[in-house]
């Protein structure tokens, strides 16, 4: 039977530090999407958009406070493939034109980056395509009408004959409004098209515009008020609307399936949706002197290595000399309130305490949308109060690159979000991939992933339905990390190494064995992709037949997996 072809739409693709098209996890997530379809030799196109100005350059000015710097970025590696189309946007005849990532760049599957910056767009359409993530609603509307429907015409222009459209996120919903257009308003033939993944329980995760604004932005692609309203509400949602014109959605992880469907399910008409959980791409993130590391005192050598390594970047960065030595804790993720960068430091006493005896490391970095004011006050807050303690740096530019050289020289990756509004969270895979344990609340991904004092140490809920107030809840959780981190981690790190080596390579083994992108490809197929694709389709790639035994699901996980 042959594989059907995947269309994967997406406002962000990472895939190397070179090509700046993504901000942050859901970037990083679609890119070992991309590298893991590409290695398995799968039939599947990316589209994203080719931002001109990235999401943005962070950096630290004159006066020690965090810097947003927008500088524009150049490419003469993509391939311009001599292809446009015209898209309606604010009453605007807006050109988009298309490049090409060919899959011998990155070894991904081929991916189409959209873009308005060029001659003959006004300059308003120009910025359409400046800036991941506009602030601007007019500008975020068009962005994604560019993705979606400008998306859809450029492949069928590149004659891409695609059985699936899979959105990646509610901001490629016109897409599916570009299939009812040309399908003369058929939303079945558009349902059996079209899957969808969502990533967050969070509102702003979930985007809702005005009905009205979207139709003036063309956001519909000719569709009706009254069809728009149906499918969306007044108070246009792009979940609730992508949920109805899908034939099946994905929550990202076994827990957020559980708190997806909770979420969702006053929506009539919609979908199901199914959990297909996150994973990372090993041959990308992981060290392979990690992986061939023979013996324990190997092992330890190595993150010893990596541990110098990234602490020369520390000191060129910062200014501070990190000792490898040194049990080196890490928080590392977008700076969302959620996701609670400051937990660990709320008792000052008590981490002043382990920093000042020596004990611990720590290390921050991330990125807050730049339009985020909380987020930012929050990272100065924390680079200021790093200034007065050795042992704590806050690093900016938070990429692929920095990204890669802390999970390889991290001792702990520390994850500590709100439960439950961690849908998933990937960093910890990547980083337990290199030897780094987790250190997490129980949530997302760490609910499959992190077995307490078998390969890292977690941090337990009593449950969905926890009604603990949430200051009351910080200071809990703040209670247990710092309990672990004093009476397990620190012992266990500088008394017993054998366990430590042990520790490690349980973590290894189970990013290796569950929470790897091929694997989630693989699942996304077989659970996604095949069920809707046409018996008679007669546009698939003819392969084997894939086994979902060749790669492990969730119902098969057991700690027989690891050893």
């Amino acid at each position: 039977m042959s594989l059907p072809n995947v269309a994967y739409f997406s406002m962000e693709i990472a895939l190397d530090q070179s090509l700046k098209t993504y901000s942050g996890g859901l970037g990083f997530l679609a890119g070992s999407h991309m590298l893991s379809a590409g290695y398995l030799q799968m039939p599947m196109v990316g589209v994203t958009m080719l931002w001109s100005y990235g999401y943005y350059d962070q950096r630290i000015a004159h006066d020690g406070q965090v810097e947003v710097a927008y500088i524009r970025k150049y490419y003469d590696f993509l391939k311009d493939l001599n292809v446009s189309t015209e898209v309606d946007i604010f009453g605007e005849k807006v050109k988009v034109k298309a490049y090409y990532v060919e899959p011998e760049l990155f070894g991904a599957c081929p991916v189409y980056l959209l873009t308005t910056d060029i001659e003959g767009n006004s300059e308003w359409a120009r910025s359409i395509s400046h800036k991941l993530y506009d602030g601007n609603e007019k500008i975020r509307i068009a962005q994604e009408t560019v993705l979606g429907i400008a998306g859809v015409r450029i492949l069928q222009a590149v004659g891409y004959k695609f059985d699936v459209v899979h959105m990646n996120e509610g901001h490629a919903l016109p897409a599916a409004f570009e299939l009812l257009r040309q399908y003369n308003g058929n939303l079945d033939e558009v349902k059996k098209r079209t899957v969808f993944t969502t990533h967050t329980p969070v509102a702003a995760g979930n985007e809702v515009h005005w009905v009205d604004t979207l139709l003036e932005g063309g956001f519909f692609a000719g569709a009706s008020r009254e069809t728009a309203v149906n499918l969306g509400g007044e108070n246009f949602s792009l979940t609730v609307a992508a949920l109805r014109m899908s034939r099946i959605a994905n929550a990202v992880s076994q827990l957020h399936g559980l708190v997806a469907n909770k979420m969702w399910e006053w929506v009539d008409g919609r979908c199901p949706i199914r959990a297909i959980t996150n994973a990372v791409n090993l041959h990308y993130w992981q060290d392979p002197r990690i992986k061939n590391a023979k013996t324990d005192a190997e092992l330890l050598s190595v993150k010893r290595e990596m541990k110098v390594k990234l602490f020369k970047y520390v000191a060129n960065v910062a200014g501070k000399r990190f000792d490898p030595d040194v049990l080196t804790i890490t928080w590392a993720r977008r700076f969302a309130d959620y996701k609670r960068a400051w937990l660990i430091l709320m008792d000052k006493d008590r981490i002043n305490k382990l920093l000042d005896e020596n004990k611990i490391q720590i290390i921050f970095a991330g990125k807050f949308h730049p339009d985020d004011v909380m987020g930012k006050e929050m990272f100065n807050k924390l680079l200021n109060r790093s200034h007065s303690l050795k042992n704590v740096v806050v690093l900016p530019g938070y990429e692929l690159q920095l990204s890669g050289l802390l999970k390889r020289g991290s001792d702990i990756w520390l994850n500590t979000p709100l439960r439950p509004f961690e849908a998933s969270g990937t960093s910890g895979m990547s980083a337990n991939a290199n030897g780094a344990l987790h250190l997490s609340i129980y949530d997302g991904w760490t609910v499959e992933g992190t077995f307490d004092g078998i390969n890292g140490y977690t941090v337990e809920y009593p449950g969905l339905d926890d009604e603990m107030p949430w200051e009351e809840r910080h200071w809990k959780d703040h209670e247990c990390v710092m309990n672990i981190i004093e009476n397990r981690i620190i012992p266990t790190y500088y008394e017993n190494k054998t366990e430590w080596a042990r520790l490690m390579r349980q973590a290894i083994r189970t990013s290796e064995a569950y929470f790897n992108s091929d694997r989630m490809v693989v699942e996304y197929y077989n659970r996604l992709y095949k069920p809707i694709a046409h018996d008679d389709s007669s546009t698939g790639t003819d392969k084997k037949e894939m086994k979902i035994s060749e790669t492990p699901t969730f119902d098969a996980w057991t700690f027989s997996n690891i050893k």
